[in-house]
């Protein structure tokens, strides 16, 4: 339990300032600068709250999903592939210099985005910053991408929930200082963050395929249950 619950939020953390590239103009945003300070930080933790939700609901779903690649007994298998697919998809990133994003993807963004205009534009109560957030959740995102990975090579649902929640956790530090003080964050670090996010992203990726791999060392490549259909049989 200590070890998704440490990986998700140091994954959270190491991201947060990829987070304030990516999500900080958003934040910013937040029409929070009339407000009292008790107000103030309210409405921002309800902000954070709200993303958090959604992450954990999306460990949710993934976890679901991971759960029958699991019972199916592909974990192994399926944890070396979504490795592989996020370096092909940093090798297409270097090579080009754009992100390869499907269209639905993009038509996605696109209704979150109007949703979260809409949101901003209507009138403002405290249950307006939780929704902000949660739909802040759903924009896409490369860490996000990481955390939905290892949520979809877990064999539990509930780990699944708890690593994504804890990822939201990690994030929030950063996060709550923007929305709150305001960006501090020059340009020049916004470009470090940006240059750092693909090695993150491509460690991740390599302790997925030696995860997948079940070599049989502690913490990094553990040997993987096995599936609960691997029936024992007893032979007389």
């Amino acid at each position: 339990m200590w070890m998704i619950v440490t990986g998700g939020f140091v994954l959270g953390f190491a991201g947060s300032l990829h987070c304030i590239g990516m999500c900080g103009p958003l934040a910013l945003a937040l029409p929070v600068n009339h407000l009292s300070p008790v107000r103030k930080i309210i409405s921002v933790l309800l902000y954070q709250a709200g993303r958090v939700i959604t992450y954990t609901l999306l460990g949710l779903i993934f976890g679901l999903a991971g759960r029958m690649v699991y019972i199916s007994g592909f974990q192994q298998s399926f944890s070396i592939g979504i490795g592989v697919l996020i370096l092909v998809s940093l090798l297409y990133y270097y090579y080009s210099r754009s992100r390869f994003q499907p269209a639905f993807i993009r038509q996605f963004n696109s209704k979150v985005q109007h949703w979260i205009v809409h949101i901003l534009q209507s009138p403002q109560k405290s249950f307006s910053f939780l929704l902000l957030g949660m739909a802040n959740g759903l924009l896409p995102c490369g860490m996000v991408y990481m955390g939905i990975a290892a949520a979809l090579t877990s064999s539990g649902i509930g780990n699944s929930m708890l690593f994504m929640a804890m990822f939201g956790v990690g994030t929030m530090p950063a996060m709550v200082a923007v929305s709150y003080f305001g960006s501090t964050a020059g340009i020049t670090l916004r470009r470090r963050v940006q240059k750092a996010t693909p090695v993150i992203m491509g460690i991740m990726a390599l302790i997925l395929i030696l995860r997948g791999m079940n070599l049989g060392i502690p913490y990094l490549s553990p040997l993987l249950p096995a599936s609960p259909d691997d029936a024992v049989h007893c032979h007389h």
